[in-house]
């Protein structure tokens, strides 16, 4: 980290109490309790060379470092983006897909240019569960518009669904699928149906709830291998690999 301000004094140590490093820092930095606090929680202090985003940090006589091009910034909400691995996003095992959201499993190919911060990681909320055993795209997020998007406007949002089957359809049974009548005695949306290779099948699809497809795929007789969701409504996983997540970008939208 290069420094603008080091900040350390003979205050502290063996016969002095350690301090807050909110406190520390408002006090031998100019700047109010508050920013001082900003400043911390956005990663921009360090003591002794280690970042510390925890403005209750106890420092003694350790040197306090604030880098150069530090803005006492309120950090915005987040949104990141999982490759869930198969049968981690169901409802009901959702804990195992937040246990990759971390640090470590950022992808660091993320094209949004943003750097992990603890405060990210904060109050996420999991949305739109994948079926069981499938994998592919999860959203978490802190921002209660995108929450507000992916939970009141499912009917109207496009999910787009890779499925492995094994077995072949004919015309007619491809129609059915396109159609929403394959499964008796339920009508489901209309859905856009095309083969990608020989045991690939692509959905586009809207309002789809968990299961639906391959609930579909059995109902002509297909079987279902593998299902990886790649998209919601305008925003794709692009190439992050299984077990990876990236932050959703400034100018993508669901």
């Amino acid at each position: 980290m290069t420094i603008r301000d080091t900040v350390s004094d003979s205050a502290g140590g063996s016969d002095d109490p350690a301090e807050r490093l909110s406190k520390r820092l408002a006090r031998q930095h100019p700047c109010s309790r508050r920013e001082a606090e900003l400043y911390i929680a956005g990663g921009w202090v360090s003591v002794d060379g280690q970042v510390i985003e925890e403005p209750q940090f106890k420092v003694g006589r350790q040197r306090v470092e604030l880098a150069p091009n530090a803005r006492a910034e309120e950090i915005p909400p987040a949104t990141l983006l999982l490759n869930c691995p198969p049968d981690h996003g169901v409802a009901d095992a959702s804990g195992l897909a937040r246990a990759l959201i971390n640090v470590e499993a950022h992808w660091d190919e993320d094209p949004s240019g943003s750097s992990p911060l603890k405060a990210h990681f904060r109050g996420l909320t999991p949305m739109m569960p994948l079926g069981r055993g499938a994998g592919g795209l999860l959203v978490f997020t802190q921002d209660r518009r995108v929450e507000r998007r992916l939970s009141e406007n499912l009917s109207r949002l496009e999910q787009e669904v890779l499925i492995d089957v094994r077995g072949t359809l004919d015309d007619e049974q491809l129609d059915t699928l396109r159609h929403g009548a394959a499964v008796p005695g339920r009508r489901l949306a209309p859905c856009k149906v095309s083969w990608q290779s020989e045991n690939r099948l692509r959905f586009a699809v809207k309002g789809m709830i968990p299961g639906q497809l391959e609930a579909m795929c059995r109902a002509v007789g297909l079987e279902v291998v593998s299902v990886k969701r790649l998209r919601i409504g305008g925003v794709s996983l692009g190439r992050v690999p299984v077990g990876l997540w990236r932050y959703l970008g400034n100018r993508e939208r669901f």
